[in-house]
């Protein structure tokens, strides 16, 4: 009891201790000989009035707390490139702000293409010094170790060599820039743990509690994909606490509240939720997948649950399904609340949540448009083939296609062809369409609405004209099959 009430002084402690002053500032006079002194550093070359590097500064600062303490310690740097840098930032090939770059001894390694939120640089970088697992030789190292991590350790204790520790090691290796691994073959480490071949998963002693164990053991095969699967299943716990570098992390269904976690300044107002989290999560073990989450970090992810960012006192909560369908709950948060929320997710009670624009009253212009709500009419179930482009209305790319569109809606108005646009910055779009760029554009055969087609081809009215004649399910009336025109279409 002790020893985990030190961890977790430790823990708070080292955390408020981030500072601008655990940065380096180099320029030309200094760089070269200041950065050989380290063994690894990573190098932020950056310009003052750059907002890119202005964002990035206060995650660097937090990583750098944690790198400098590390074993074997990492140096954060920053280089003014328009100032005291300029020469040195020449001669690294500097030609964006911000560019990140690995150095070994002073020398120039490989560029930086990890993260670029604190949590993701500390476990990338972490990654890059020493062994995938540190080799502990005494108790102390265990303890050491244990305290300084924020999130959970897996740690391998093998008297000899065995099926179990290959399997371990290539597993440490495999998800060294994901998960802190050590493991000891000494005597008093062993002893102390009481195992001769084990694993064991450490939880980070600042999120104890009385609804999970603080430590979970292995008792799988020696196998790599078996041991990868309990650190998956183990390794965020009951209740997670989902971060923006870790998101992905998070199977579905998958329930999450938003509140104001922050471990560093507000340790206990923060598990005082989490415990209400997980004595709901506990009754749901294996059936729903929960996770904590900062509100103010996910303030798009709310907005895409309809929910306005607020500072309040009281969680908000959202789910998705197995299916990605989104769900809020409305009444205010409290534990009877949650699980009933989470019954009526489970018998699929709940009614899904749907970002959409008002279904429009009358469709102006030759381009029909749709929104979320009206979807499946204006789209899915129209009947007919149909080419839709989803946009964002401060799109270049977009505004530019639309007097195109326009005029290729108006020449198929006649034919068994639906030309449609939706707004995708203000509508969910739902599978199998993908979203990730404006504009995109898919092509959806009337008969195989299920198996859209990327529509990846030139912009250009002749363009559309041409793969609309080839592709639609019927011949169309003005255009061969070439795209040629019809005798009485003469006139395209």
């Amino acid at each position: 009891m002790y020893l985990l009430q030190l961890f977790t002084v430790l823990y708070i402690a080292s955390s408020a201790l981030a500072t601008e002053e655990d940065v380096l500032e180099l320029g030309d006079s200094d760089f070269d000989s200041k950065l050989a002194e380290h063994e690894t550093a990573l190098v932020m070359f950056y310009a003052p009035w750059c907002g890119h590097c202005k964002r990035l500064k206060p995650e660097y600062a937090k990583a750098a707390e944690d790198l400098i303490r590390n074993d074997p310690p990492v140096a954060l740097v920053k280089v003014d490139c328009t100032e005291a840098g300029k020469e040195t930032c020449n001669k690294n090939s500097v030609n964006g702000y911000p560019t990140l770059k690995i150095f070994r001894n002073g020398e120039y390694s490989q560029d930086y293409n990890g993260p670029r939120e604190a949590n993701g640089i500390v476990k990338y970088m972490k990654s890059q010094v020493g062994p995938a697992s540190r080799e502990l030789k005494a108790i102390a190292d265990l303890e050491k170790l244990l305290s300084g991590e924020k999130e959970s350790v897996v740690v391998g204790f093998f008297e000899k060599e065995s099926d179990l520790k290959a399997a371990f090691l290539q597993l440490a290796n495999k998800l060294r820039e994901k998960v802190q691994f050590a493991h000891s073959s000494f005597k008093e480490v062993l002893d102390k743990q009481g195992l001769s071949d084990g694993v064991v998963l450490f939880r980070p002693a600042h999120l104890k509690n009385k609804f999970e164990p603080e430590s979970v053991t292995y008792s799988g095969s020696a196998e790599t994909a078996d041991l990868n699967d309990f650190v998956t299943k183990n390794f965020h716990g009951l209740v997670g606490v989902r971060k923006t570098d870790n998101q992905r992390e998070f199977n579905k269904p998958l329930v999450i509240v938003y509140y104001g976690v922050d471990y560093v300044k507000n340790p206990k107002g923060t598990n005082y939720w989490r415990n209400r989290v997980l004595k709901v999560a506990k009754g749901f073990e294996g059936k729903v997948n929960f996770a904590i989450a900062a509100n103010d970090e996910f303030t798009h992810e709310l907005n895409e649950f309809g929910i306005e960012f607020a500072q309040s006192d009281k969680p908000r909560v959202a789910a998705r399904d197995s299916n990605d369908k989104k769900y809020v709950l409305r009444e205010e948060f409290s534990v009877d609340a949650l699980e009933a929320f989470v019954n009526d997710l489970l018998d699929g009670n709940l009614e899904a949540y749907i970002k959409s624009e008002p279904i429009p009253e009358t469709q102006e212009g030759p381009v029909t448009v749709a929104v979320a709500r009206n979807f499946d009419d204006t789209v899915i179930n129209n009947g007919k083939d149909t080419l839709i482009e989803f946009y964002a209305p401060w799109c270049g790319h977009c505004k530019k296609l639309a007097p195109t569109f326009d005029e290729l809606a108006e020449k198929l108005k006649d034919e068994d062809v639906a030309i449609v646009k939706m707004d995708a910055t203000a509508n969910d779009v739902t599978a199998p369409f993908d979203v990730r760029g404006f504009p995109t554009l898919y092509w959806a055969p009337k008969d195989k609405k299920d198996s859209p087609v990327r529509y990846d081809g030139g912009r250009e009215i002749n363009d559309f004209i041409n793969y609309i004649a080839k592709e639609a399910t019927n011949e169309l009336k003005g255009w061969d099959r070439s795209g040629n025109p019809k005798p009485d279409k003469t006139e395209l």
